[in-house]
């Protein structure tokens, strides 16, 4: 079955048999609290002076413990989450990182960023769409007039004329589908780690989804004029490409990040969400 479109069905699945769930995950706070080991003597020196303050310790534990339960009720894909976190792991260290590497010693690092500026271009409709359904006029206003210089003077987008070669910059404002939803209220619903995409959740795979109707990367029926590649083949070649030329262009930050991580998953989870939060308030 063709990726995107098992990728809708699962969605529209998953959203039924939760009933549409709009419930935010709660952080875990696991992977963010940090262990003290304390000595016999450290605990002589400390002792606890009277109840109050053992029973105020108590509801500390009490209020943690209902946390991580509420953390758990709001994660009801943790399970295949998890496995999924750790295939894409496995795929991104033994496969697509030496990929990007080999690929980034054989092409110069100022093409490798001329084809990112040129993919970020091509993908102008989604910027422009999502801006004017936010109601963002000016950064849709900002969007096209950087589209026609960088598509123009920037040579297809491989130049972006409009961010380093203007007196008065031109700032780019990147908006999706799943941040539009999240502009009018829709709640995130339960995380979902996607095979390759990596961490998402109900209302972004929602918004992934309608975004590859507006891109001109992705083909669809019944769409194919508007469409650079021919068919949904080559829409995954190219997003292959993509996906390696942007790995090129940031080896050894994965490894980095992953050093942070106590529970790999539960990261990835939580700095997803709370980024894509930000996002939706700017």
């Amino acid at each position: 079955m063709k990726l995107l479109y098992f990728f809708i069905f699962t969605t529209v699945a998953l959203v039924t048999f939760q009933g549409c769930t709009t419930k935010e995950a709660t952080p875990d706070l696991n992977h963010q609290q940090v262990k003290t080991e304390i000595t016999t003597s450290d605990m002589l020196q400390h002792s606890i002076p009277d109840n109050q303050e053992a029973e105020d310790q108590t509801d500390g534990f009490e209020d943690e413990f209902s946390a991580q339960e509420t953390d758990i009720a709001s994660d009801p894909l943790s399970g295949y989450n998890k496995v999924m976190t750790s295939f894409n792991d496995t795929f991104f260290v033994y496969l697509l990182n030496p990929i990007a590497k080999g690929y980034a010693y054989i092409i110069p690092e100022p093409l490798r960023i001329g084809i990112s500026n040129a993919f970020q271009n091509i993908q102008f409709p989604i910027r422009f769409v999502n801006n004017l359904l936010q109601g963002k006029f000016q950064n849709s206003s900002d969007e096209l007039e950087r589209f026609i210089i960088n598509s123009t003077v920037g040579v297809a987008g491989l130049m972006d004329v409009a961010t380093n070669h203007m007196t008065t910059p031109i700032p780019a404002h990147d908006e999706d589908f799943g941040q539009t939803l999240g502009h009018y209220g829709v709640g995130s619903g339960f995380h979902i780690v996607l095979p390759f995409f990596g961490p998402s959740n109900v209302r972004d795979i929602v918004g992934l989804s309608a975004d590859a109707y507006i891109s001109p990367l992705v083909n669809i029926r019944g769409m194919e004029n508007y469409k650079i590649p021919d068919n949904f083949d080559q829409s995954i070649g190219i997003v292959a490409v993509q996906f390696i030329n942007k790995t090129s262009l940031h080896l050894g930050e994965y490894e980095s990040l992953k050093e942070d991580a106590i529970d790999l998953y539960s990261f990835f989870r939580d700095t997803y969400e709370q980024k894509r939060a930000s996002d939706i308030e700017e």
